[in-house]
């Protein structure tokens, strides 16, 4: 499979790698200091291309892989992608979007939606999530703390919406962001009781695993129209 890879920071980098060991060829690397590579044949000749930049620009990256007819995986977050779904669908194009490519993540999101539907029984335990991230990450909270939320509020009546920090009335489910070091990511969710607290934790252990996912996310979004997420590859 031919890959164009659109950000060429440790991400990048990273997904060359894992690209190539999986026996991928990268046919063009895009960042800021050649943009206009997108207009290239070599672009143009991608059966996929992996997006990882920033939030300002992903928007405009993933409508030039529309332009040149290149499905797109992007794991840039901080923006609204699924507001592409119905464009995506109507003109058939391809997109694949997920706020985190861990699998481990993905089934931890899983396992805390089936936990929020136990809990939905005991309104005792409030809940809350903290996430953890490296200094340079631009938006918090994080893409998959959003997510992970979504899905506790999906299956949990007794809160209505996430807050930044703090929690303002009974209804909130509170999301702390901590920015230190070099952390690749930690979520934690925590149901609190007066007698007991129920914690479950993912810890990344460095980017290979949001890596892997990645391109494994652009081997089935290959050859397909249509927007994509990851419960669209993993049926559980």
């Amino acid at each position: 499979m031919k890959i164009a890879l659109i950000g060429y920071g440790k991400m990048g980098h990273i997904i060359e790698r894992i690209a190539k060991e999986r026996g991928h060829e990268i046919v063009s690397t895009i960042d800021i200091d050649n943009l206009q590579d997108f207009e290239s044949a070599a672009f143009k000749s991608a059966d996929v291309a992996i997006e990882f930049t920033r939030p300002e620009t992903a928007l405009e990256n993933v409508r030039k892989c529309f332009a040149a007819n290149v499905p797109v995986v992007c794991g840039t977050t901080g923006w609204n992608a699924a507001a592409l779904k119905d464009e995506v669908e109507k003109n058939g194009k391809t997109l694949f979007w997920s706020s985190n490519y861990s699998i481990g993540v993905y089934v931890f999101n899983a396992i805390s939606k089936k936990l929020a539907q136990i809990m939905n029984q005991f309104p005792n335990y409030n809940v809350e999530m903290t996430e953890v991230h490296h200094i340079h990450k631009l938006d918090a909270p994080s893409g998959t703390a959003i997510t992970l939320a979504e899905g506790i509020l999906a299956n949990l009546d007794r809160k209505t919406a996430w807050t930044k920090e703090v929690e303002n009335k009974p209804t909130d489910l509170a999301i702390k962001s901590i920015r230190e070091g070099e952390v690749p990511g930690i979520h934690t969710i925590r149901y609190e009781s007066e007698v007991d607290s129920i914690t479950m934790t993912h810890d990344a252990k460095s980017r290979e695993g949001f890596a892997l996912g990645a391109v494994v996310a652009a081997e089935f979004t290959a050859g397909k129209k249509g927007f994509f997420g990851m419960s669209d590859m993993f049926k559980f």
